[in-house]
């Protein structure tokens, strides 16, 4: 190949040809070693649910947080105070001396968005309704993540967790094809893992089975049943000594009595000394170990516990110790969430949307392919090779993010394959013009790419600019559809202009010796 230009442009699209094919074998092949493109719930069947948020419970919940907190710091400086409890979204307390008011007050201002009442030293304290705001878009933020963690946790592909609207929450888990994986899903989802350490008053322990919650209530009690006899019931102080936002790890361990699952959690520096000081000054008291509203177990305090862990038994399988360890660990959720919508896709309808997405992307790049040839000869040829460059280069981009593919996307697929060769009618117009005009052949290749220049940058950057808006203000599938099409404009910027470029560059020579423009660019000269 004599007197031919291996050009800068022809080394990188050469570059970016390797990468592509090295990077997008993987999702071609399905092959389990390297980074390889998910595939959507529509494209291989899954679960879609859309949950909402109880917002009621998290004002409640922060409230609650709130009580423990105080009823530490009054032990702690010993505050005298009597009926300290949480009713719905307020907190109650009277003190019972004077000096300790300033004190209070200092303690309360040290926490944010509280409106407080105080009349003849009997507290009610509430949140102000900013703050209110500021809970429940915290407990929706929060409800996000931690749903996001546990199902990364469970070890689920690439599921879809992210909010919708105000107080909505959306989930789609490709890959769920059995009602049993649809029903622990589910359960691994909306299970709270709200874990409490409350005081057991054992002196209303004989009534609790005859007591109702309201009489519980006005000696500021809660009834909570047994886990595994909902016909027991355990008189609990209402103010938890502590709970699940001091828990830092929760595992499997077997019990060393009777070799059952059980869960061993620690806690934080905060948690842990909180724990201490209680046991300390609580010997000969029963703690109940309370997760999601059940009383899982409820020893005796023996001796001070230091360290900061505790343990959790019942009457756990070891499938389910494994579920509800991940949920402790990866946070309890702050406010309930509730199913509002739920939709199964089968793995038949996907195999379906994958066989004719297939058939669009395979016939339509058969179709140009076939014109591009027929109407541009050689450069449509060159056009074709920048177009198959440019889907294996989309295809190795979004594998190496871990992209998921869903039915838009290849919508966005299929779309991408006509914009590619665009950009080189473009430039074949171009050079064809000015072969008419009587202009050299190198010189219409090099000022055919110079006038199609400006056309081709705006039309790109209106379209990128579109798929950056509706990736940014689109839910899931939208999504796909622009990353798509993003992606695979930016790419064919690279192989339609710099590619194509480079390939005349390498035959310039021959071109220009054969003078033959009918085979080179489908025109003859008259």
């Amino acid at each position: 190949m004599r007197n031919s230009k291996l050009s800068y442009r022809l080394i990188i699209f050469i570059v970016v040809f390797i990468f592509g094919v090295i990077f997008s074998l993987p999702s071609f092949l399905q092959s389990q070693k390297g980074a390889k493109i998910n595939l959507g719930l529509d494209l291989q069947g899954g679960l879609y649910m859309l949950l909402g948020v109880d917002n009621e419970e998290a004002v409640k919940s922060k409230i609650k947080s709130i009580a423990s907190s105080l009823n530490y710091s009054f032990n702690k400086e010993n505050i005298l105070n009597d009926g300290l409890s949480t009713h719905g979204d307020k907190l109650d307390f009277t003190l019972l001396d004077n000096a300790d008011i300033s004190k209070v007050n200092e303690l309360l201002k040290e926490i944010k968005g509280l409106k407080i009442q105080n009349e003849n030293m009997h507290y009610q304290i509430s949140f102000t309704p900013e703050e209110v705001k500021n809970i429940e878009n915290f407990a929706l933020l929060q409800a996000v993540e931690t749903i996001r963690n546990r199902l990364d946790q469970f070890g689920l592909a690439e599921p879809t967790v992210a909010r919708q609207g105000e107080d909505k929450i959306l989930v789609e888990l490709a890959g769920i094809k059995t009602k049993e994986d649809e029903l622990r899903a589910k359960e691994r989802i909306t299970k709270a893992a709200h874990l409490q350490l409350m005081e057991v008053d054992d002196s209303k322990m004989g009534e609790a089975a005859t007591m109702s919650d309201a009489e519980a209530a006005s000696y500021g009690l809660i009834l909570v049943p047994d886990s595994r006899n909902p016909n027991l019931k355990y008189p609990l102080k209402s103010i938890p000594i502590l709970d699940g936002s001091m828990l830092t790890d929760a595992r499997v361990g077997f019990s060393d009595k009777s070799n059952y699952p059980v869960i061993n959690f620690t806690l934080n520096s905060e948690g842990a000394k909180k724990f201490a000081d209680y046991t300390g000054a609580n010997i000969g008291k029963r703690l109940a170990i309370v997760l999601d509203n059940k009383v899982y177990s409820a020893p005796s305090i023996n001796e001070r516990i230091g360290g900061g862990s505790g343990q959790i038994s019942g009457a756990f399988t070891q499938e389910e110790a494994r579920d509800v360890a991940v949920a402790l660990r990866s946070g309890a959720l702050l406010a309930p969430v509730k199913l509002l919508e739920q939709r199964s896709i089968g793995p038949s309808l996907g195999a379906d949307s994958i066989k004719m997405s297939m058939i669009a992307l395979i016939g339509a790049s058969i179709f140009i392919v076939v014109f591009m040839m027929i109407y541009y000869r050689i450069a449509g040829l060159f056009a074709n090779i920048a177009m198959i460059v440019n889907i294996l280069v989309v295809v190795a981009i979004m594998a190496m993010f871990g992209a998921t593919l869903t039915l838009p996307g290849m919508a966005g697929l299929v779309l991408t394959v006509g914009m590619a060769v665009d950009a080189n009618v473009i430039i074949n117009e171009r050079i064809r013009e000015l072969l008419r005009d009587g202009a050299k052949i190198k010189t219409s290749i090099e000022q055919g790419y110079k006038n199609a220049m400006s056309a081709i940058v705006d039309s790109n950057i209106t379209s990128l600019v579109t798929s950056v808006v509706l990736y940014i203000y689109g839910t899931g599938s939208v999504k796909g559809f622009a990353v798509t099409l993003g992606i695979g404009i930016v790419v064919s910027m690279i192989t339609a202009i710099l590619g194509t470029h480079g390939m005349f560059d390498l035959f310039m020579h021959r071109i220009e010796k054969s003078n033959d423009t009918k085979f080179w660019f489908g025109y003859r000269r008259r």
